[in-house]
């Protein structure tokens, strides 16, 4: 029962927290922030774990410790809903756009405003940005909401993994337990399935859907402007981690300990590896009862003990290394696959869930079955480890290879088009402004995309040299765009549809080679994940066990978990190309990035 309820608890955290890796792209639209930000976000949740940790690894081995998970789990789906809460405290989503109607009117005003223009707009230096409405804004960012909900998410979530192994470790036959381990990790896996097809449904929906008009709207999900209904997988999640926490209020304190379990079960090679060996202790001293002052007295004692057991210290550092690479890797992938291969963050979250997370799923389960049928030694399993290790990093530099050009976007990626009759429109290097465009007094500050007849990408109608337009929504057709050229076409009088330009045929080539090699090398990597988790409970006294796995989480995450994304997120915000700018100015979410750089 106890397997049951703890395998629930880590499909509970481990979904509503691939949820939040699914969500990236969306918050930083949203709330019109950095990557580097969302990745303090991301971050928020081992800083919470930060903060208890040690001292619930400690203590919590000494007291229940069901229902201290069960609290636990409480906490997390409140922190969960508190990151939905922004959504019903601030207004509608008003993205970026040039493309304004006429009062009263269905029709259109001219995308090319220049004789429009009263001599006193035409001196503002940004004659097409409006004086935006910013009464009413609240002065606390409310990306501050996701950040401390997030935060206690992670206080929430620190019981779980730390007394739930512990618990099946010490009452478990020793044979089986680390087939129910890798049981509980393989579910903790198939969560985050279920959190980025959960993401994927989430990211199709617009963000205001139900109060807005949906015909008005002129942008599709793969815009970089396109807000998902976010906040609607917050809530379910929630939902699902408040009721597991129901079966841990019920579950007793301990449970009879098999017959063949005693101290006399230790192997002389899981022996040699204590500094004392626990031959002359008993397995079971965290259950004898203890004041608080004399267990606070001996928590500083007890750490130093742990920290020179030399196996237990090696693996620490060795995990630290392969954590800050993989957490990074994993809180962008679903961003990069939209950016580099031009997907939808449907697309991406649905790949991520049906492709890329079920093969680690898979890859941690077969380490478990593999060292419970090879019967592998604690030695066996630190060289197992260590060579699916070595296998995936040598495939991952095949990543490399796997390139995909910049979309053509004038003035930012593309320089010069010729076009028939014409000696070419050019662009100096990153200005969006031109000869064709110089009649029409445009802002350089917008991003609302248009994709000429030439199957290039313009920043606006107006910087596309476009005079006037027709239809509504994503219908809008502009005409007479004078930047519009192409070889073969009559210039000056082509036209420009809603939204950037299809991507390129040879991302669409590649992408199947990048999803199969990330598939395999996922589970590669995977495979040693059990094997090297049991090496970390072998290698220390039994007495131990839930601060070592304790200490062992509160230092992945707080040199790994928190680090990671801020650092990766910010070298990402280093490659943007086009910045978009917030309702009240300010510098908003990216719009482009240089792909090349960014791989």
């Amino acid at each position: 029962m106890f397997l049951v309820a703890l395998s629930f608890a880590y499909f509970a955290k481990a979904l509503s927290g691939s949820y939040m890796k699914s969500t990236i792209t969306q918050l930083e639209r949203r709330f019109d922030i950095p990557s580097y930000l969302t990745g303090v976000i991301d971050g928020s949740f081992e800083i919470g774990n930060l903060l208890v940790i040690a001292f619930v690894s400690y203590f919590g081995a000494k007291l229940h410790r069901p229902k201290i998970i069960a609290m636990g789990c409480v906490l997390m789906a409140v922190g969960t809903f508190i990151i939905a809460l922004p959504h019903f405290l601030i207004g509608r989503y008003k993205f970026e756009t040039s493309i304004r109607s006429s009062v009263n009117s269905t029709n259109n005003l001219s995308p090319c405003p220049a004789r429009l223009l009263s001599p006193s707009a035409l001196a503002s230096g940004d004659p097409l940005s409006e004086a935006p409405s910013c009464e009413g804004e609240s002065n606390l960012s409310m990306w501050i909401y996701v950040f401390l909900g997030n935060v206690l998410r992670g206080i929430g979530e620190t019981p779980v993994q730390p007394l739930g192994i512990s618990y099946i470790d010490d009452f478990a036959r020793e044979e089986n337990a680390a087939f129910y381990i890798g049981c509980v990790q393989t579910i903790a896996v198939i969560g985050p399935v279920f959190g980025y097809l959960l993401g994927s449904l989430c990211a199709k929906i617009y963000v205001d859907i139900g109060f807005v008009n949906m015909e008005s709207i002129t942008i599709s999900p793969g815009d970089a402007r396109w807000v998902g209904a976010w906040w609607l997988g917050y809530l379910i999640a929630g939902v699902i981690t408040l009721l597991s926490a129901i079966p841990f209020w019920f579950l007793p304190r301990s449970l009879p300990i098999p017959s063949d379990r005693g101290p006399a079960q230790c192997t002389p090679e899981r022996t040699s590896f204590l500094k004392d060996s626990p031959l002359l202790e008993h397995k079971y001293q965290a259950d004898e009862p203890a004041g608080f002052l004399e267990m606070a007295k001996d928590f500083i004692p007890t750490l130093k003990t742990l920290l020179g057991n030399p196996v237990y210290f090696i693996y620490l550092c060795v995990t630290i290394i392969q954590l800050n690479s993989l957490i990074g890797m994993v809180t962008y992938k679903p961003k990069y696959i939209e950016q580099h291969y031009g997907q939808s963050a449907s697309k991406a979250n649905f790949l991520m869930g049906t492709i890329n997370i079920p093969a680690v799923a898979l890859g941690i389960f077969t380490g478990g079955l593999l060292m419970k049928r090879l019967k592998l030694s604690i030695m066996g399993a630190a060289k197992f480890a260590f060579g699916t290790s070595l296998i995936g990093y040598f495939l991952s530099l095949f990543f490399f290879v796997m390139s995909c050009e910049n979309v053509k976007v004038a003035g930012i990626t593309l320089f010069h088009m010729t076009g028939q009759g014409l000696d070419g429109v050019s662009y100096e290097e990153r200005s969006v402004f031109s000869a064709c465009n110089s009649d029409c007094v445009c802002s350089g500050r917008d991003w609302d995309p248009v994709c000429g007849e030439n199957g290039i990408t313009y920043v606006s109608p107006c910087l596309a040299g476009c005079q006037t337009s027709t239809g509504s929504g994503k219908n809008t057709v502009f005409s007479n765009c004078s930047c519009v050229v192409a070889a073969g076409l009559s210039s000056g009088n082509l036209t420009a549809s809603v939204g950037h330009c299809p991507h390129r045929d040879d991302c669409d080539r590649v992408f199947p080679y990048f999803l199969a090699l990330s598939v395999i090398t996922s589970f590669i990597i995977s495979l040693g994940g059990t094997p090297g988790y049991m090496v970390l409970i072998r290698c220390i006294k039994p007495q131990l066990k839930s601060l070592a796995l304790g200490f062992h989480t509160l230092s992945t995450r707080t040199l790994a978990g928190i680090p990671a994304p801020i650092y990766f997120g910010a070298i990402i915000d280093t490659t943007c190309l086009k910045w978009g700018q917030k309702r009240c100015g300010g510098r908003g979410a990216c719009r482009i990035y240089n792909t090349t750089a960014y791989r």
